[in-house]
């Protein structure tokens, strides 16, 4: 038997949700430090840390590991942020992530796959995979 989420959690899950998205770093990093679950993650399995990096958002995704973000959890189809971060063609995450210690060969399809499925050979050569 399932129990019924409270509405006010959804609601500031959501918010939270949206914040990432929008790479609202102080407010993110705020609820984070007030208790918000660093790795929560939304119905697909994406965490915080994934929207801030599919979005482009290099300052909140350093915020967030900064503050034990895993950097390599993948979603629900097995995406981690840092293979996001590379389809998206967002440089400055694909090194804050690498920063945060992601590892390239994580996921499926994994950073390095992804790079290679793009033909980007400056990221092949920073993931010691040319």
């Amino acid at each position: 038997m399932s129990e019924a989420l409270d509405p006010e959690v959804v609601e500031l899950a959501g918010k939270v949700f949206d914040l990432a998205r929008a790479g609202d770093t102080d407010a993110l990093a705020a609820y984070v430090d007030a208790g918000v679950p660093v790795n929560l993650t939304n119905d697909n399995g994406d965490s915080l840390l994934m929207l801030a990096a599919y979005h482009g958002h290099a300052a909140a995704v350093r915020a967030l590991v900064e503050r034990g973000a895993d950097a390599d959890r993948a979603n629900d189809k097995g995406q981690t942020p840092l293979a996001g971060a590379v389809f998206k063609g967002s440089d400055d995450v694909v090194r804050a992530l690498l920063d945060g210690g992601a590892d390239p060969a994580a996921g499926t399809p994994s950073a390095i796959d992804t790079a290679r499925m793009f033909g980007k050979a400056e990221l092949l050569a920073l993931f010691g995979a040319a």
